[in-house]
């Protein structure tokens, strides 16, 4: 007579939840930004912001607005979806207590240098990077807003010096806010695995 054991499978760890403020920012965050970075890219088509008119194009199917003016419609109308949706979740985080367990502290650089812990590590490496985005959101709003009313806002885009480095500035934080949004995905991966970044939107 023969037994048979039946194995048990493994339990799947549990699907994250995530509060729907949380999921509306990030989802407003992403729509903003591709329809900022589309029509920024029709501004800066217009005049190229290194090598001057005759400067390097981006392909039009990268674009949105159609021409410059359009572009810029497009761009500001986005830059505000974008700036009131950083400013509503900073008071969420602030008021529900979330940027103690979002932002960098000494701890975290420390188990960056001693930890042999790697989830620890990825935990600290993430809070590090979203506390270094923040200077770098800032500056792109400024600039943004020097560019955008640079006669209302004189003594801003006179905190850049010249417009050409007004618009290198803007430029350059573009790159950076992209890379963060990659570097936060493929952190959000190895720590939470697809589950967390499915809770994040679904």
């Amino acid at each position: 007579m023969t037994s048979s054991v039946t194995a048990k499978r493994p339990k799947s760890p549990p699907v994250p939840t995530q509060a729907i403020l949380a999921k509306t920012f990030h989802w407003v965050n992403i729509l903003s930004l591709l329809v900022m970075l589309t029509s920024g890219l029709q501004i800066y088509n217009a005049n190229p912001v290194f090598g001057g008119r005759g400067g390097w194009h981006f392909p039009d199917f990268l674009l949105l607005g159609g021409w410059l003016g359009g572009g810029r419609n497009w761009h500001f109308a986005a830059m505000w979806f974008y700036s009131l949706n950083l400013l509503f979740y900073g008071l969420y985080i602030l008021i529900s207590h979330r940027w103690k367990k979002r932002f960098a502290s000494s701890s975290d650089l420390k188990a960056l240098q001693v930890s042999q812990n790697v989830k620890r590590k990825n935990y600290a490496l993430h809070r590090l990077i979203y506390t270094i985005i923040i200077p770098v959101l800032l500056l792109a709003i400024l600039s943004g807003l020097a560019m955008y009313k640079p006669v209302q806002f004189h003594w801003l885009a006179g905190l850049f010096g010249s417009w050409q480095t007004l618009r290198t500035i803007h430029f350059i934080t573009v790159p950076i806010v992209i890379l963060f949004t990659v570097v936060h995905s493929l952190l959000a991966l190895t720590v939470g695995s697809t589950r967390l970044v499915k809770s994040m939107f679904l």
